[in-house]
């Protein structure tokens, strides 16, 4: 039985020796493609069977007990089934070259150590492997191994489980667990190094590792592309002397070779090649023994941001200026309301609270000083409350109009910036305000000239038609009647004959007067239209409404009993045509209203004057009235 045990253990080794290798060279394999690497473990694993059945223990003639099954039940959980597949047709195809009474048993349990892999391969698909998954692998083995021993005939008549089932069953789970342990930690450098290579090769700056000579031994992508090289292979061995100009390579290495010299790290150096700007860090790399073996370089392309620099000191530089030379006050306030900078124009916007405007001043104080000295008009009695809103608005956009005690005026537009800064910029507008004042007030009485006839005080011919226009809008949108007056003074120009002008411009002013007492709402407008002649209109009002304004004013006119000694009337009497729409005329034609008064008002005078005739925009006449 001692014999037995130190075959089973050289057996042993073998195995764990052949696993071993594979672990060790299967770095090469993981440059090529997943597939080609699976099919490399898998040709390992099966010669690793094929090795333990060349030192199997011939325990019966024929029939020979080894350790095939544990690489192949590990070939099938860290391989997979392209793996499995590979190793288990190699071991069975040399179980069956070698023949003798249990072939079948053995190319049977052959199969059931490769299916357990398989199965354990399934299990861990979707996560790593860990230690306990291979004594899992290993105890299912056995299981296995024990159920072969005694189910299949051959190894059940030679009576393999009672004699050597134990040593048998124990070895190949021991090579089970210790060869899948030096996969597991093969698999482990392998993502290790993965990550490294990655992290390497893919980093935005640029990496790269020399030797004492200052030879690049190793360099990342950004290195290949920045020198214009196509691999990595084709910088190892150069030095910058292969790469950029002397004088510039030879500065480079003399950095290089203190650092080297003196073990001392060289950071953040700046450095420019090609037109770059380039910023490197370069560390001593040393071997166990502490010796200087060569450095490791990290350069970061800092030409953005170098431009960056420059180009804001520039502008600091001419902000600078431009702050001292502005006319207006600038001052920024933090998210607490501190002042943190401001310009001699800002306070010398605010003289009675100027001391106050310093650096580090909280808003709430300086607004204490404005109020303690009334340098602003309009300060509230409740100073606390008003203070206290000015600091809860301060941080918001605004734009601000204030005047100080002596007149001045001061604008003041508040921005907030995206670091919750505020920026107030404080101009002089007491001009402009001046300027502003006295150009509305003209404004005002250029407007009420405009709009006004100069005679009879009413809204003109230009005011009445923008109103015109407005109001017919309205009342279409809210589809509601709009009537209209058209009123002529009759025999008006004999009038001006008997009488003369001057008595023809007092009675235009009567009659306008008569017409402003007739209508009693806002909106209702009268205005002269020309000469003798006047409108009225009159929003959401119907004909029929219209109808009693016209009559109003034909009974007030009547009772000023103006003698007219050239009318058939003798007093001054007026024609009126009335028009009314609502609807879709007003949208599509409001004009038409227009032309439907001033028909029914040449209507009214041709039946004979001091008349009032309603017409409708669909052409129809309404009921005559004699005016008087």
């Amino acid at each position: 039985m001692n014999g037995i045990w130190t075959q089973f253990g050289g057996n042993l080794s073998f195995v764990c020796l052949a696993i071993s290798l594979w672990a060790h060279f299967s770095i090469q394999f993981q440059r090529g493609s997943a597939r080609q690497e699976k099919i490399a473990f898998g040709i390992v694993a099966g010669a690793a069977s094929i090795g333990s059945i060349l030192l199997a223990v011939e325990f019966n003639p024929g029939l020979y007990i080894d350790l095939r099954f544990s690489p192949l039940a590990l070939a099938g959980m860290f391989g997979g089934p392209i793996a499995a597949a590979f190793a288990a047709s190699l071991a069975m195809a040399f179980r069956f070259y070698v023949g003798g009474t249990a072939m079948i048993d053995g190319l049977i349990v052959i199969a059931f150590a490769t299916g357990i892999g398989l199965v354990a391969n399934v299990w861990i698909r979707k996560r790593s492997p860990g230690l306990m998954d291979v004594a899992l692998l290993s105890l299912a083995l056995g299981a296995a191994l024990v159920l072969s021993m005694a189910t299949l005939p051959t190894l059940v008549h030679a009576r393999v489980l009672a004699l050597i089932g134990l040593p048998m069953t124990l070895l190949n789970c021991l090579a089970t667990v210790l060869c899948g342990f030096v996969l597991l930690k093969t698999q482990q450098w392998a993502l290790e190094r993965s990550i490294l290579v990655t992290a390497f090769s893919q980093s935005p700056d640029y990496l790269y590792v020399k030797d004492r000579n200052s030879r690049f031994i190793t360099v990342n992508e950004n290195m290949i592309r920045l020198y214009r090289f196509r691999t990595t292979a084709e910088m190892t061995g150069l030095s910058d002397f292969n790469l950029l100009s002397r004088p510039l390579a030879e500065e480079l290495y003399y950095l290089e070779q203190q650092v080297i010299d003196s073990g001392v790290p060289l950071i953040d150096s700046v450095e420019h090649i090609e037109g770059r700007s380039l910023l490197a860090s370069k560390v001593p790399l040393r071997d166990r023994q502490g010796r200087v073996i060569g450095l490791a370089g990290v350069t970061r392309d800092v030409t953005e941001r170098v431009a960056l620099e420059r180009e804001l000191r520039e502008s600091k530089n001419l902000l600078s200026h431009a702050m001292a030379g502005m006319s207006d006050g600038i001052a920024m306030y933090d998210s607490k309301g501190f002042l943190v900078f401001c310009n001699d124009q800002y306070r010398d916007a605010f003289p009675l609270s100027r001391d106050a405007r310093v650096v580090g001043a909280h808003i709430g104080d300086i607004l204490r000083r404005v109020a303690e000295t009334g340098e602003r008009t309009g300060i509230p009695d409740d100073v606390d409350g008003w203070i206290k809103a000015a600091i809860a608005s301060l941080h918001s956009n605004k734009d601000e109009e204030v005047q100080l005690h002596n007149g001045d005026w001061r604008s003041i537009r508040t921005r907030l910036a995206e670091d919750g800064m505020a920026m107030a910029v404080v101009s002089d507008i007491t001009a402009t305000k001046q300027a502003e004042i006295a150009l509305r007030l003209s404004a005002e009485q250029l407007k009420s000239l405009a709009e006004t006839d100069g005679l009879t005080g009413m809204v003109n011919r230009r005011a009445f038609d923008e109103a015109f226009a407005r109001e017919t809008a309205g009342s279409a949108r809210r589809n509601t009647p709009f009537s209209l007056l058209m009123v002529d003074i009759d025999r008006f120009k004999a009038y001006n004959d008997t009488y003369g002008h001057p008595a023809g411009d007092q009675c235009l002013r009567v009659v306008s007067k008569c017409l402003r007492q007739s209508v009693s709402r806002p909106a209702d407008i009268v205005a002269r239209y020309g000469g003798e002649e006047f409108v009225v209109f009159l929003p959401d009002t119907s004909a029929k409404g219209a109808m009693i304004v016209a009559e109003q004013f034909a009974r007030r006119l009547a009772q000023k009993n103006i003698a007219h000694t050239g009318s058939e009337f003798a007093r001054v009497t007026a024609s009126i045509g009335i028009a009314c729409a609502t609807g879709a005329v007003l949208r599509t034609n409001p004009n038409r209203l227009l032309t439907e008064a001033d028909a029914a008002l040449y209507d009214a005078k041709t039946r004979g004057r001091n008349r009032i005739l309603a017409h409708s925009p669909s052409g129809e006449r309404h009921a005559m009235k004699e005016a008087g």
